[in-house]
């Protein structure tokens, strides 16, 4: 592959490649019942989207198994989309909480021009996966940080930077604080693209970056010794658990057995198998799919 992006070394992006990788941490371990269940699924949830959609049980068990780790995995991404700004010239990503708690702070000795024809030195920047993460709350606490910081310094502006936005955009942030419609031009809201444009100098420097991406993920997984699929374990344990239930037909057995992961102490579930007391049985369920584990 011909490296074609001049504003950021291959290596240093490779480098940033594999440190998001290693941030997936324990989600790349793999989903036996226990883990799966560990903040109590859905059952019911569970049942009728299986049956809507027409998904088989593995298909269902790995859609859960996927939204799990999905979850998590967004703070994840963010760290990629915001710590790839430390490799780019005139760029600074501070610590976590330091420096004002900005995300990227951009400055240019030689000036930035804003789109209404304001010319400033730097850009602080609060960078958001998707245009919809945030609250009113939020928005509102993250409007006052910028106008404090506008406050402090009148030659800066700063930046609402969505990496998902609606659309490609560079416009003034207008939101509501306490109640009241807001707007300050030099408070914005700025697509991901054209942050990328602003700072390189280069308007389809994100689009080249996603380009190379795919890439360089594959290349990063293919030759890591750590990072390796996981197979997860939790369909086969559910297969198990629901055929020891004794109950016909099969169908219902699966059944039975992803409602005891939400339900084993509601009446009627904690007598299914052997009349367990009560809070007895989800751990029984887990030290029965160990055993499996361990054949």
């Amino acid at each position: 592959m011909r490296w074609e992006l001049d504003f950021i070394k291959e290596d240093d992006f490779v480098k940033h490649v594999e440190d998001t990788i290693s941030k997936y941490g324990d989600k790349l371990e793999p989903y036996n019942i226990k883990k799966f269940n560990s903040n109590i699924i859905d059952p019911v949830k569970m049942i009728f989207d299986k049956t809507v959609y027409h998904a088989s049980w593995d298909e269902i068990v790995s859609n859960e198994i996927f939204r799990q780790r999905d979850k998590s995995n967004n703070n994840d991404i963010g760290y990629f989309h915001q710590r790839i700004f430390q490799y780019i010239d005139k760029c600074h990503v501070p610590d976590n909480g330091t420096e004002g708690g900005w995300d990227v702070i951009y400055k240019d000795p030689n000036g930035i021009l804003l789109p209404d024809g304001d010319v400033v030195h730097t850009v602080y920047v609060e960078m958001k996966n998707k245009h919809n993460t945030m609250n009113s709350a939020s928005a509102g606490k993250t409007y006052i940080k910028m106008q404090a910081q506008l406050l402090k310094d009148d030659d800066c502006v700063c930046f609402l930077v969505e990496a998902i936005a609606k659309k490609s955009q560079n416009i003034k942030w207008e939101t509501t604080v306490n109640g009241e419609k807001v707007s300050h031009k030099r408070i914005r809201r700025v697509s991901m693209d054209q942050f990328y444009a602003l700072v390189t100098g280069d308007e389809k420097a994100f689009y080249k970056t996603c380009m190379v991406l795919p890439e360089v993920i594959q290349k990063v997984v293919s030759e890591s010794k750590t990072v390796k699929a996981p197979k997860d374990r939790v369909a086969d344990e559910l297969k198990a658990i629901a055929k020891s239930t004794n109950i016909e037909p099969n169908e219902l057995a699966m059944a039975m057995a992803i409602y005891m992961l939400g339900f084993s102490t509601y009446y009627g579930f904690n007598e299914i198998i052997d009349g367990e007391q009560e809070g007895r049985l989800l751990d029984r369920i887990y030290a029965y799919a160990d055993k499996l584990d361990k054949k």
